[in-house]
């Protein structure tokens, strides 16, 4: 497999996404889901220029480039000028609302003073295995590869100059292709147009299109040739207005925060980030069932991580308070309604990460704090909701009391644990039984970062705030709902916050320096220790032993440029890169207390490290002051949007 890790820009619909490096390179496309899978191994193109070899125009020395959206939108323009021969290409990628084609619209200028020849070249590699092997074929003027349940196109409004199905590294450096067979068992092959000679001052356009469809929707070859025959026929530029048009009404209606005055040097890139969030979250959320993905995939094989096209709730929770404050209410709706239910499991709690379609993904560890933070995230929903549209949405509350209470169940459980009852004092019931209490033991419970066992602050902070939302659930339905009646333990609530908080302070605290500790094991500083401060408030910021633990993280995670690491000792990816979503954690920290100053140096660091697209990554390269790691990460978008409506968060 080519080794792909940063993604520089996307674009799709509801249904189909793709990512596309700063080169222009198409890297990934996905259908039906953003999670479902990658077709594409490589999908490379170049250009043969009269006598030349193969030009690549992702990767030559001679190549200069230029990528940027149209305003408020998910269309991508990558300029390629070939210094060698003057030749000018604009590529233009974008994928219409309604249609599951990728459309890729060619410009080529020539800016030389002789005539150049110009062959255009796709080399395409998919990925194949033992249990879908791919082949491809020629057919109806198009390069079919496909496997068993899938077919993927590549066709233009041009005839097929040439073609490779089979040992297409053998000729594709000569920018000749030429192939005896219309069949062939290669999952990579290869085609070529013939642009013509293009006269000085001259442009000539083309389109190629690339178009999947599994199997279950076009059941024989026939049924594609249809497609591919109706595709040919679009009004590229009547698709792309509307395609653009779209977008421009879609950020329009969801720029419905209110930005301050950043400085001169800052306000236009602060607007750029909040509306390239606005055009990244519909492509990573499942329209269907609210599921919401960490990113597109960096890391198919696992070199470097886990992998990042899944669903963490914990994750998804923070991301749907995001889409709440740019008014994606409808979004955040089916998190909660459709997916969060679906995903649920019979005890009460949820497992580590899911694919949007709510089906279980690999997992490698239990997190107490997914659970915790569903309970936390529905409530906020509520409130933001009503604070904006000025109305209750109770049918929220109601639908989902079950699912709350439940998950409420599972958290008593273990906090029963952590505080050392006796079994037999709080037996299991038959609905539970399949998760034997050993398993939700105390010591298993991963932490925020997944990388370490045992009791951490974040996580019981985590509880903390469950429960006290699970409260403030049930006084929100009795308030609406006279005859509603409180169940028996409801002032069991208010007494596991005391238990936790005293639990807290009698082990999570350094107290010799009269600082917070993340966990019980070790007295190591992590930014996640602020999740007791925000957002789940078990401690005032002002408290003197906060204002201690700020010190700390200070001294030990921030770096020299004002960027802040997420904790001691961190090794992941080098582990001496400062991540966003930590320093906007201190800047809403900075905000809560009054430190303008200090809350400012973060917010700058953010937006200077922002990608030209407006992007945001999950880590920064210190030295050089750019995104060293997924880039378009949801949950630090999410931050960002967070720390705009910090004010109405407080």
């Amino acid at each position: 497999m080519k080794k792909k890790y940063f993604n520089d820009a996307f674009i799709g619909n509801r249904k189909m996404i793709a990512s596309i490096s700063r080169h222009g390179e198409l890297l990934r496309l996905s259908y039906p889901t953003v999670d479902y899978r990658q077709f594409i191994d490589f999908y490379e193109t170049g250009v043969k220029i009269n006598d030349s070899m193969l030009i690549r125009l992702e990767d030559d020395i001679n190549n200069v480039y230029k990528q940027y959206y149209y305003e408020d939108t998910n269309v991508l323009n990558t300029e390629i000028e070939n210094t060698y021969f003057n030749l000018k290409i604009l590529q233009e990628d974008f994928i219409p609302m309604e249609e599951e084609v990728l459309i890729r619209r060619y410009e080529f200028t020539n800016n030389n003073k002789i005539d150049l020849d110009v062959k255009f070249l796709i080399n395409s590699k998919m990925f194949s295995n033992l249990n879908n092997m791919v082949g491809a074929r020629v057919c109806n003027n198009a390069m079919l590869q496909y496997g068993h349940d899938f077919a993927m196109a590549t066709f233009s409004n041009l005839p097929i100059h040439g073609y490779q199905l089979n040992n297409v590294d053998n000729n594709i450096s000569s920018g000749i292709l030429q192939d005896k067979d219309y069949i062939g068992m290669s999952d990579h092959s290869a085609v070529s147009y013939d642009i013509g000679t293009i006269k000085p001052g001259e442009t000539k356009k083309f389109n190629i299109y690339i178009y999947i469809n599994k199997n279950y929707k076009v059941d024989v070859l026939y049924d594609l040739i249809n497609e591919i025959d109706r595709i040919k026929e679009f009004d590229t530029l009547k698709l792309l207005k509307e395609t653009k048009n779209y977008w421009r009404k879609y950020v329009k209606k969801h720029e419905v925060l209110k930005l301050k005055d950043y400085g001169e040097e800052y306000n236009s890139k602060v607007e750029k980030i909040l509306k390239r969030t606005i055009l990244l979250y519909p492509l990573l959320v499942n329209e269907k069932t609210g599921g919401i993905s960490a990113a597109l995939e960096v890391d198919e094989e696992k070199d470097l991580c886990g992998r990042y096209n899944y669903c963490w709730p914990r994750d998804a929770v923070t991301i749907s308070q995001a889409l709440d404050m740019i008014g994606m209410y409808d979004e955040a709706d089916k998190f909660y309604n459709i997916f969060l239910r679906k995903t649920q499991s019979k005890n009460g709690m949820w497992e580590q990460r899911f694919y949007t379609d709510g089906r279980l993904a690999p997992c490698w560890g239990y997190q107490i704090d997914e659970t915790a933070s569903v309970l936390v995230g529905i409530y906020q929903h509520f409130k933001i909701k009503e604070f904006r549209k000025k109305e209750k949405d109770m049918d929220l509350l109601i639908k989902n009391l079950d699912m709350c209470e439940n998950a409420t169940e599972f958290l008593k459980r273990y906090v029963d644990h952590l505080m050392g009852k006796e079994e037999e004092e709080v037996p299991i019931e038959e609905k539970y039984s399949y998760l034997n209490r050993k398993q939700i033991y105390k010591h298993v419970s991963y932490d925020l970062w997944e990388m370490n066992e045992g009791v951490h602050l974040y996580s019981i902070s985590a509880i903390y705030a469950a429960f006290d939302a699970m409260e403030k659930i049930y006084l929100e339905i009795q308030k609406e709902n006279k005859k509603f009646k409180m169940p028996l333990d409801f002032t069991e609530l208010s007494q596991y916050r005391n238990e936790i908080k005293e639990y807290i302070l009698n082990n999570l605290v350094d107290k010799n320096q009269n600082i917070l500790k993340r966990n019980t094991n070790d007295n190591s500083m992590d930014i996640s220790i602020l999740g007791a401060i925000t957002p789940f408030k078990v401690f005032k910021p002002d408290e003197e032993i906060v204002k201690n633990t700020i010190q700390k993280i200070n001294l030990t995670l921030r770096t020299y440029t004002g960027g802040i690491l997420r904790f001691e000792n961190d090794g992941y990816m080098g582990g001496k890169n400062p991540w966003p979503i930590a320093t906007l954690w201190m800047y809403m920290y900075y905000k809560m207390i009054g430190a303008e100053e200090e809350a400012i140096e973060c917010f700058r660091f953010i937006v200077k490290t922002a990608t030209n697209l407006g992007f945001l990554a999950e880590q920064i390269d210190n030295d050089k002051m750019e995104a060293n790691w997924v880039i378009g990460l949801g949950w630090s978008h999410a931050m960002f949007i967070l720390a705009l409506g910090i004010e109405e968060l407080m």
